[in-house]
This record gives structure tokens, C-alpha cells and sequence, in this order.
């Protein structure tokens, strides 16, 4: 069975459960980690009725007034992306045409991230598209979590918020106190974050894998740059999706002497074979957060999913009481 942990934030929960502007509302992305978040905030989650029509068309009724009100709407665009994405705006729509005075797409995964630029000829850059939607249906604001790029935010004309899952990864790993800990980037591009993040572990040494990609969801590891013999190995990425570039990564960390492998991520994507790559012994421990929910037959024992409820609902008040955001990952 897979383990959860949850990072502990102090809420001023009286201030939140007195204001009667906020309201929280869930898509069908992920309900459990919307439960969480109205949870944190000491308030329920907004009154919906959601349906699908026998053509496959979506509905979206708000059951409750939010004229004037502030209106948050938790949707990870995660599989199937383009029916929670479809959902998400529905939602925002809705809640305009209800004369919401603001809302907030909370978007814990922002799906066709990867698609953030042109790297062949008559390419979309989808990751700008998507924006692009979300802004025109009627948006004011986006809560968004470890994008895959940075330059995501610069796809937006609306306020963006972006934070980190790394504050809840950090504290996990910082109380199993691994031994002769190494932070291992999987590949080039990842450098800025796995040494932000082995900054963070006691200014713990970096290594990279330099891999060359031959098509997509496919990687070829080449070698390893940095010392991990008889090291403790912490693989970091910002998403697991097909698990290729990670296990692979793990098994020449082990060929190059490293004697522990754990591999840790923001978005558990997990798709085929993910399950199957991640559970065949590599790691000691595959840690991931709950951005996106992990079926229960996609679960394993090396798994453990940290709850990013705390951050995100700390995140939500912060935004609401005007206070800092950025202050939160100093």
C-alpha cells in the first residue's frame, strides 16, 4: 500500500470561516484534493451540479448566489485533459455570467504544459492556447503549481500565481534524514530545480543525467555527470508521466555505484507503463504529491503521494487577504 504525508501550515481559520465573499468550488478532476483544501480553510465546498448529456456535452449549474463574491475553482487539467479542461471553463463561464466579482482558476496541473514551444514546423504551441481559453472564458486570475516551464506565466494576460510542491517534498525528505544525500537532475533542462532543491537540503551535491531524447515519451540515458558512488540518489523532476526518463535515470545512478535510488515529483501523470517501471525495484521509494488523483489499482508499495492541500489552501487566503505569496518558499 502506498504511504501520505501532508505539510503543516497554521491557517487563520476564523477570518476565512467569517468571510462571507470567499466561496470554493470543485471540478471532477480531483475532488479529494478539493475536499482537503475547503478543509484547511475551515469552509465547504461550494453547492454544484455537474452532468454529462447523452452526446457527451458537459453542464454546469452553481447552486448557490455569488454575486460580488470571490470565487475559487479547483480543476487539475489532468487525464482526460481536454474533458477537465472543457469542465473548467464551463465553470468559469458560469460563475461570470453569475456575476462573480472575481475568480481564480486553481489549476494544481496545467495540462499541455510540454507544449510550451515550437520545436518543428507547423507546431501549436498549445501551453499558450490553453491560456488563451482559460482567459477569454472569463477568468480574472490563475493559481497554478509547478508549471513545467517558467515561461508559462508569460502566457497569461491575467495575474498568475505560481508556487512550488517543493516545500512539501523537502519536509519528507528532510525527516527521513537519507545518508550521503545526492540530488540528481534527469536531464539537462531540470538543472535549476534540482539545485534549487538541493540548496534546500543542506547545499547537498548535484549531479545530471545527460540523456538524448529520439522521440516522444522515449529517452535514451547516456551518462551520468557528478559523483554518486555510494551515495544516496534523490531523482527530481516536476512530473512522472511514462516513467521512462526517471527509470532510466535510476538504473545507471545504480550501474555508476549510487546505493540507494528515490525518486521524487510535483505530478504523478503515470501513464502506461509508468506503473510498471516504477515498481520493478529500481527505487527505493517513489515520491509524488496528489495534484493528480492515483487510481487505486496505479498505486504500489514503493509509493508515497504528500498531500499539497495545506500549501494550496494557505496559497487560496493569502491571495484572497491581498498578503504575500512568495514569502511562503523563502
Amino acid at each position: 500500500m502506498s504511504r501520505s504525508a501532508t505539510l503543516t501550515f497554521q491557517p487563520m481559520l476564523p477570518l476565512i470561516a467569517d468571510n462571507n465573499r470567499l466561496r470554493l468550488f470543485s471540478g471532477t478532476a480531483n475532488a479529494p484534493l478539493s475536499l482537503e483544501v475547503a478543509r484547511y480553510l475551515g469552509m465547504d465546498l461550494g453547492p454544484m451540479v455537474r452532468k454529462r448529456f447523452a452526446d457527451g456535452e458537459l453542464y454546469v449549474q452553481i447552486q448557490e448566489s455569488i454575486r460580488g463574491c470571490d470565487v475559487y475553482l479547483i480543476q487539475p487539467t489532468c487525464h482526460p485533459v481536454n474533458d477537465h479542461l472543457m469542465e473548467l471553463m464551463i465553470m468559469i463561464d458560469a460563475c461570470r455570467r453569475a456575476s462573480a466579482r472575481q475568480i481564480t482558476a486553481v489549476i494544481p496541473y496545467y495540462g499541455y504544459a510540454r507544449a510550451d514551444r515550437k520545436t518543428a514546423g507547423r507546431e501549436s504551441i498549445t501551453a499558450k492556447l490553453v491560456a488563451n481559453l482559460i482567459t477569454e472564458a472569463g477568468a480574472d486570475r490563475v493559481l497554478a503549481m509547478d508549471l513545467h516551464s517558467a515561461q508559462i506565466q508569460g502566457y497569461f494576460d491575467i495575474p498568475l500565481d505560481h508556487v512550488y510542491g517543493s516545500p512539501v517534498l523537502l519536509d519528507y525528505l528532510a525527516r527521513k534524514q537519507l545518508p550521503d544525500l545526492v540530488v540528481v537532475s534527469p536531464d539537462v533542462g531540470g538543472v535549476a530545480r534540482a539545485r534549487a532543491f538541493a540548496k534546500k537540503l543542506n547545499d547537498a551535491p548535484l549531479a545530471i543525467i545527460d540523456k538524448r531524447r529520439q522521440a516522444h515519451n522515449v529517452a535514451e540515458v547516456m551518462n551520468v555527470i557528478g559523483d554518486v558512488k555510494g551515495k544516496t540518489a534523490v531523482l527530481v523532476d516536476d512530473m512522472i508521466d511514462t516513467a521512462g526518463t526517471i527509470s532510466e535515470g535510476a538504473k545507471i545512478l545504480r550501474k555508476a555505484g549510487a546505493n540507494q535510488v528515490y525518486a521524487c515529483a510535483t505530478h504523478a501523470v503515470f501513464s502506461p507503463p509508468a506503473v510498471e517501471r516504477l515498481s520493478s525495484g529500481v527505487f527505493e521509494e517513489v515520491i509524488v504529491t496528489n495534484t493528480i488523483p492515483v487510481a487505486e489499482e496505479n498505486r504500489f508499495p514503493q509509493l508515497t503521494m504528500l498531500s499539497v492541500a495545506n500549501l494550496l489552501g494557505e496559497t487560496i487566503w493569502r491571495i484572497h487577504e491581498d498578503s504575500s505569496v512568495s514569502s511562503m518558499f523563502r
